[in-house]
């Protein structure tokens, strides 16, 4: 992750290009785990598509070499995240359009962090008067992944006209600030962005497959004019203030008869897409061929990791403690919930959920647990975590009868009374199968018996017959019934049989 991933998009004409000694090295980079569209020509920006309100990760890079800024070393930094116009027409009345926005969709943000998925971001923050942002502290030198959610769609910002609607496209726009003497996160690091449409529910991935389809109907010669689609999305760096000129002299033009005020620029960079840090460097250029490595979700579960303010709790995978038991309780400890996750096979999420306790765990909702483990293991966790036990089919009640020698002894003891000296305890045994491997596998539970030492289970009959238990046997028991058993060694002498009185 130390080098900088490197897409097609950044190669410019040779004359532009700095020298590799004069190349200013971005101190981060940011990865968005989505595909770029394979639709965009060799030349222009990547664009991508992604769905609304879907969760999107947002790799947090170190991209420092040896040296560079030293003063961070050992503390957090700041990133605000948020979703902008790419279109300046837009970028110009961009308050104007959020307003409006919000006034149609009340009590909604344009963005949001998804918490339970993100890793490393701590104290995260959303304000209610900048719907399209959120930011957070997070530590370098640990790995960080931010998630994040888009609820605006392209086409809401779009004017209705013949043909059907073409939504605008969007950035997603990261600065990140290092903090200064008092305390305040306000010195300006790096900022990098990309471009994105985003469309309802599934649709960027049927935009994406119709873009694939498109391409693949051209002749070779015209696919040489494309780029070709990376399974990630690098934010890119740009210099930022003509986009700010552009806006100031735009509204100077639209309103000659008044005088715009000194801080306009500034205002309209906070509220609008990219802000005009002055220490923004000019695009960073990578001739490197490799393309960008694809990353997959099996890889985000070995990449996560607790935030500098936790500590991982060392799990042996033992099961003992919280873990013992089929149900998680909400107050078990961060250790106890990691023992729970072995015990019911979600090893492979016990590094993503090494902060949580059990009520945290608890907390999530089902769509949560899709999300952070996929449809299959997320919804076996929140049936893990939600489900009641399984109401048996059958309920036995056994006890091993008392040696002969010992029942002697206690009669020579007493007055020939078993019940003086002898006291019969049972134990219940809940059968979910109505099947003859099924008792003997819970006769071997409660009795502590070696399983594959039990040969065969013998049920005594008239005239002291023993009589095979099949499975035709147990679904005839009587639920509740009472049984007492002895064991009787094999006549080859390896095992023993069962006989159910």
């Amino acid at each position: 992750f130390s080098d900088v991933l490197a897409l097609p998009i950044f190669k410019q004409e040779d004359s532009s290009l700095p020298q590799e000694n004069e190349t200013k090295h971005p101190p981060f980079q940011y990865v968005m785990c989505a595909a770029t569209s394979p639709a965009v020509k060799l030349y222009d920006e990547t664009l991508t598509y992604l769905n609304q309100g879907q969760s999107y990760e947002i790799r947090m890079l170190d991209n420092r070499k040896a040296g560079d800024i030293p003063e961070i070393n050992g503390k957090l930094v700041k990133s605000i995240i948020r979703v902008v116009f790419h279109d300046r027409r837009l970028q110009y009345t961009e308050h104007q359009q959020l307003e409006g926005w919000k006034w149609n969709r009340p009590g909604d943000r344009l963005l949001d962090l998804d918490i339970p998925m993100s890793v490393g971001v701590i104290d995260i923050k959303t304000n209610p008067s900048q719907l399209n942002a959120v930011e957070f502290l997070w530590d370098p030198t640990k790995c960080t992944s931010a998630f994040i959610q888009v609820h605006c769609i392209s086409t809401e910002f779009t004017p209705r006209k013949h043909g059907g609607e073409k939504g605008v496209p969007f950035r997603i726009q990261v600065d990140t600030f290092k903090q200064t003497e008092n305390g305040e996160y306000t010195d300006h690091l790096h900022s990098a962005s990309c471009q994105i449409k985003v469309f309802k529910p599934k649709g960027a991935d049927r935009k994406q497959k119709t873009d694939r389809e498109k391409m693949e109907k051209r002749t070779a010669h015209e696919k040489e004019k494309y780029q070709p689609s990376y399974d990630t999305t690098v934010l890119t760096e740009m210099r930022l203030e003509p986009i700010i000129e552009d806006a100031v002299e735009h509204e100077q033009k639209k309103s000659s008869k008044r005088t715009l005020p000194a801080d306009y620029g500034d205002s309209l960079a906070k509220r609008g897409s990219c802000s005009p840090w002055p220490d923004t460097p000019t695009t960073f250029v990578n001739n490197s061929p490799t393309p960008a490595p694809a990353f997959t979700s099996a890889q985000h579960n070995t990449y996560s990791v607790p935030d500098s303010n936790s500590s991982s709790p060392n799990h042996q995978g033992d099961g003992t403690s919280q873990g013992s038991g089929d149900q998680l309780h909400p107050s078990a400890t961060i250790q106890e919930t990691q023992q729970w996750l072995l015990k019911h096979r979600f090893s492979t999420y016990t590094r993503l959920f090494s902060n949580f306790s059990g009520a945290d765990l608890l907390k999530l909702t089902r769509e949560d647990l899709v999300q952070i483990c996929g449809p299959a293991d997320g919804i076996r966790l929140y049936n893990a975590l939600k489900s009641r036990s399984v109401r048996p089919r059958l309920t036995i009640y056994v006890c091993q009868e008392p040696l002969r020698s010992m029942q002697l002894e206690r009669q020579d003891a007493g007055n020939g009374d078993s019940s003086n000296g002898a006291i019969y305890v049972y134990h219940a045994i809940y059968l979910e199968e109505m099947a003859a491997s099924e008792v003997t596998r819970k006769l071997a539970l409660a009795f502590n018996i070696p399983l594959h030492q039990i040969n065969q289970v013998y049920r005594q009959g008239p005239t002291g017959i023993h009589i095979l238990v099949s499975d035709q046997m147990v679904q005839n028991f009587q639920d509740e019934s009472c049984f007492l058993f002895t064991t009787i060694k094999a006549e080859n002498g390896e095992g023993f049989h069962i006989i159910l009185k």
